[in-house]
């Protein structure tokens, strides 16, 4: 009993230590605040909001010694010797004192910034510190947690699966009640539209309705999600993010065709492909060894950027508007990041450098490509996309291209009666290397039907005689019908 009272007194000490005095409404901010507070989620876009335009990344601004976007110079200790953040203690945190100061020259933000915190972000702060102030990194640099499902406290709430759980736990913390279940019809049209953009039909409605298994809904869900619709619904959105246009969006906005890339990406959705491999063939599917069409078909992402043929325009400069395009659309799309601010300083409030930008450009700056193009059509580098006819005619007429390689390769055997037959030639021809020699001096005829050899070689014939004549040196023939073959 006496260890208990003991260890009582201590807690009342400790938390009397750490607590503050806070107005009534920054109080009532304060209790109805989640019960777990996240820096990246709750703290840091009030920080950068309010904070950053005097202790921020800019060094010309920046006031009082004191960065609040690296958490070592948040921590560190400042000028007047106190800190800025006291990791589980609010009342020896000098941002706490100054948020909650009323006096002009203590107040923070000053009043003169135009900056203010109502009571719910002032809360955050406090409570953010008396959980013990944890600092996260960037949100996109840190790896997706499995979070714990809640349990809920009313068991009354109908909760068929973990996201229904999750949604609970939010209306409960916001105060609401969750609704009655929908009829069949809005439950319908609610999912049909989520999945497709589309209104369900008068058909697929009364088949819901009539259907009064317990899995009928799921039913519902499995169905859809097995249409053309539902993939193009959930390209809309990548394809958002890609900026994707059949026109160059520049000058007399020409056309040009991109729909190829278009259809790659609404067949990805349908087939389900796997995430890794989505951004991989779009990033760098060229690069890939052996790289297939729709590989090299899927890079098309990096091209989707505006590009212009107006007159007067400067080449050079639109060639590396592009570039600069390529870079921020993936730092957007897959990083996380909007890192365009980097292209002329460092970046203020993501972690990106302008070193870390052009480091980033150079791998889109080795296309060899035109700034000026013309108002209309495709400008190189290009994949050709023939259609599946012609690309088989194509894949027909290769074969026989190298069957016919094939047949002109000379065979072993032809090599050694080659070989024999060069040690056989006069002079020293053998030795200079030459591969024949035909002296063209006679003929003689063959066994064979319409076959003469010249010069007794087997391996040198014609259909028919020519005449023998004189030549320069020796004799010559004279061939004198396009029936003649030697």
């Amino acid at each position: 009993m006496h260890r208990y009272s003991y260890s009582l007194i201590l807690l009342i000490t400790f938390l009397s230590s750490c607590s503050v005095d806070m107005p009534k409404e920054v109080e009532i901010a304060f209790n109805n605040l989640p019960e777990s507070i996240d820096f990246n989620f709750h703290v840091k876009p009030i920080l950068s909001d309010r904070c950053y335009s005097c202790h921020g990344p800019d060094e010309n601004t920046r006031k009082a010694g004191l960065r609040l976007d690296i958490e070592e110079n948040a921590f560190a200790k400042l000028s007047s010797g106190n800190y800025a953040f006291v990791s589980g203690n609010a009342r020896q945190s000098e941002s706490v004192y100054r948020i909650l100061n009323a006096d002009p020259e203590i107040q923070m933000p000053p009043p003169d910034s135009h900056l203010t915190l109502n009571a719910q972000e002032k809360a955050i702060i406090i409570k953010w510190i008396q959980q013990g102030a944890q600092w996260k990194d960037h949100w996109a640099f840190i790896s997706p947690e499995k979070p714990d499902i809640p349990i809920l406290i009313n068991k009354t709430w109908p909760s068929n699966n973990a996201i229904d759980k999750f949604v609970q736990k939010k209306l409960a913390i916001k105060g609401f009640e969750p609704t009655h279940e929908a009829n069949k019809e809005r439950l319908i049209r609610r999912i049909t539209m989520d999945l497709t953009g589309l209104p369900p039909t008068i058909p697929e409605i009364d088949a819901f309705l009539s259907d009064t298994s317990v899995n009928a809904y799921e039913k519902v869900v499995d169905r859809l999600l097995d249409t053309d619709a539902y993939a193009e619904r959930m390209a809309v959105d990548w394809m958002d993010v890609s900026r994707y246009a059949d026109s160059h969006g520049l000058h007399a906005d020409g056309w040009r065709l991109m729909w190829p890339w278009r259809d790659w990406v609404i067949n990805a959705f349908k087939e389900n492909m796997p995430y890794d491999q989505f951004i991989t063939w779009q990033l760098a599917g060229d690069l890939l060894p052996n790289a297939t069409k729709d590989q090299k078909l899927a890079t098309a992402f990096n091209r989707n950027h505006p590009m212009t043929a107006e007159g007067g325009a400067i080449e050079e400069e639109f060639r590396l508007n592009y570039v600069w395009d390529r870079t921020e659309t993936v730092g957007t799309a897959l990083l996380g990041l909007t890192i365009n601010c980097a292209r002329c300083h460092d970046h203020k409030f993501d972690p990106i450098t302008q070193k870390d930008y052009y480091e980033l450009t150079a791998f889109f700056n080795n296309v060899k490509e035109l700034g000026m193009t013309g108002d209309d059509g495709n400008y190189g580098p290009m994949l050709a996309l023939p259609k599946k006819e012609t690309e088989d005619e194509l894949k027909s007429l290769d074969y026989k291209i190298q069957e016919k390689e094939r047949q002109l390769e000379l065979t072993i055997e032809e090599l050694m009666a080659l070989e024999t037959y060069m040690r056989q030639l006069p002079g020293d021809f053998n030795k200079r290397g030459l591969l024949g020699y035909y002296p063209m001096n006679s003929v003689q005829k063959s066994d064979k039907q319409r076959e003469h050899i010249i010069d007794g070689n087997k391996m040198v014939t014609s259909t028919e005689a020519p005449a023998v004549t004189k030549g320069v040196t020796g004799n010559a023939l004279e061939f004198t019908g396009e029936y003649d073959e030697v």
